[in-house]
């Protein structure tokens, strides 16, 4: 039985086997389950009790499916609809998915496919209604919205790790490609540390010379260069007490390497010109886009100061490798990006999530971010569409190839199903003619359905009745017996 609130299906179908195979085995399952046999009953059923899941067959004998599936999705936007096909109906499942079907799938039905289907589904419904609650969270307040967004397993596993190693003083190397959100790793273990009254000082290594972020990092004394008027502190003294955060340490030169494994070593250091030591009480998290590991077998990187450093790894993933965050990650940036102060946040198609989704986003969360900023000025508060996202156009030819593609899987699906008929025709056109020489009689299919049934029946006996151990016996999935022991009366 499923462990969450109970589902509701609605099954429609003219075909009475269906709606019983259906009922019975959706209803073992733990979902409730309702029925139909036309379009005209389905569009009452859902009308007056909204089911979560409408399962339609696309030829009913009162109209076509795909008019009845239109209806369906205008009246209720986020119904999701799984049309069930035959072999022969490829252009009609290509249509049903076009006008917002979420699956389809095909008679006859493999059992376990068919519920690993209605699981996807409930999944993405779950999805959605995460990311509506997220919608209302997210406009609490300006803490929120700066929170790490994320509910993916790769996330999941960052924030634990987090959770773990905030609250010590262990040194953290962050990685991740460009774009990830390294920085936001850094500001979490930062709020979540007993350093959190204290200063979280941030440094871009990347963005200065050597001898600019010696000073920045170090600071200097009055005359010790030309410029130098005054005294002036530097980022690790003024981070005293608290964090510094040292971003793409990997282009930090060697130099500045060595000074920095002393500070790690000994937590003292001297401003540029002066000969005292100075103590301090810092936290160090550093976070790079390079290989750090291979940067030390080139002689780019001291070894001592990458295993100083490495003490916990932190990787964040690329938003590729968790596509799942992305609804959530749009939903946290219309929030940020109102189009208006105080404005409802902007609503984005389904089409134009779906083209979110489909990008690999080779600029990672930054990349999104950019891209909802973007769409959100350009919808005026109106729902955001594909045209109003950077790489509209540019995806037209790779949804072209996924149509045909789909379109091609479905044709060798019909001369799949052609030969498997023509050869089962073959079988019993010579089982008819060696029949009349009195052997056991029947068709091929029918002579096949009875060693079926017997070897079930016999299975069953041998296992005193317990289905489960009579299915292990024959090798088959627990599902596919039950249906087939319906089949033949063996109940």
């Amino acid at each position: 039985m499923a462990e969450t609130p109970q589902r509701s299906v609605l099954v429609v179908d003219d075909e009475p086997e269906i709606r019983s195979l259906l009922s019975d085995l959706l209803g073992e399952e733990g979902y409730e389950v309702r029925t139909a046999t036309t379009g005209a009953e389905a569009i009452e059923a859902v009308g007056k009790d909204l089911p979560d899941l409408v399962m339609m067959d696309v030829k009913l004998p009162d109209q076509d499916g795909i008019a009845v599936l239109k209806h369906l999705k205008r009246e209720h936007s986020e119904l999701e609809v799984i049309v069930m096909t035959a072999f022969g109906g490829s252009s009609t499942a290509i249509k049903a998915m076009e006008h917002g079907a979420y699956d389809y799938v095909t008679k006859p039905f493999e059992i376990d496919d068919l519920l690993a289907t209605l699981k996807r589904v409930f999944e993405h419904a779950d999805m959605s209604q995460e990311v509506s609650t997220l919608r209302l969270e997210l406009g609490k307040s300006a803490a929120e919205r700066e929170r790490i967004v994320g509910a993916s397993k790769p996330m999941l596993e960052v924030f634990k790790l987090i959770g773990k190693v905030a609250p010590s003083e262990a040194t953290v190397l962050v990685t991740g490609e460009s774009g990830t959100g390294k920085e936001l790793i850094a500001e979490a273990l930062h709020r979540a540390s007993k350093r959190n009254p204290h200063p979280l000082v941030k440094v871009s290594c990347a963005a200065l010379p050597e001898t600019l972020l010696e000073t920045e990092l170090f600071g200097h004394e009055k005359g010790s260069f030309t410029g130098a008027m005054t005294m002036r502190k530097g980022r690790f003294e003024t981070a005293n007490k608290g964090t510094i955060f040292l971003d793409e340490i990997g282009e930090m030169t060697l130099g500045t390497q060595t000074k920095l494994l002393r500070i790690l070593q000994e937590r003292e250091f001297e401003r540029i010109g002066s000969n005292t030591p100075i103590k301090i009480d810092i936290r160090v998290i550093a976070a790079t886009n390079r290989n750090l590991a291979e940067e030390v077998q080139k002689g780019k990187f001291r070894e001592d100061l990458y295993y100083r450093l490495n003490v916990i790894h932190i990787h964040m993933p690329p938003l590729r490798e968790r596509k799942d965050d992305i609804p959530l990650l749009v939903e946290h940036f219309l929030v940020k990006f109102r189009h208006a102060p105080g404005a409802i946040p902007t609503s984005i198609s389904e089409d134009a999530l779906q083209r979110l989704m489909e990008y690999d986003w080779p600029g990672n969360v930054r990349e999104l971010e950019n891209a909802i900023e973007r769409a959100v000025v350009l919808s005026r508060g109106n729902p955001i569409t594909v045209d109003q996202l950077p790489f509209g156009d540019q995806r037209e030819a790779r949804d072209r190839s996924r149509l045909a593609e789909r379109r091609s899987r479905l044709e060798a699906d019909e001369v799949a199903l052609e030969n498997d008929e023509a050869a089962a025709a073959a079988a019993e056109a010579a089982d008819a003619g060696n029949g009349a020489g009195g052997t056991n009689g029947g068709s091929f299919k029918d002579r096949v359905a009875e060693l079926e049934k017997q070897l079930i029946k016999e299975a069953l006996d041998r296992a005193g009745g317990n289905r489960t151990k009579a299915a292990e016996e024959l090798g088959i999935y627990r599902r596919l017996l039950y249906a087939k022991i319906k089949e033949y009366g063996l109940e």
